[in-house]
């Protein structure tokens, strides 16, 4: 197939609701096109692959780091560095 050959197929839909094909033609008519091509615009965009979801920071960091193995810190207990005031 070259650069200026295409596949053009038709699609036959049956059995569409009454009120879903109106919504269908308002919707094309505020979008300033056919139906046949609201229909294709809608199809063009729903089967448009998608982004992947981005990941949270912290799973992203791990994900990153996590075949380096892991490291066990030695953390000093912690304490009261001062007294809490007193309001009496």
């Amino acid at each position: 197939m070259g650069d200026g050959d295409f596949d053009i197929a038709s699609i036959i839909v049956r059995n569409l609701d009454k009120g879903l094909k109106r919504r269908l033609r308002i919707r094309a008519t505020q979008n300033g096109r056919s139906v046949e091509d609201e229909v294709l615009a809608i199809l063009q965009t729903e089967l448009e692959p998608q982004p992947a979801a981005p990941e949270n920071l912290a799973t992203a960091i791990r994900a990153r780091f996590a075949p380096l193995g892991g490291v066990e810190l030695d953390l000093p207990p912690r304490s009261q560095t001062r007294m809490p005031p007193r309001f009496d």
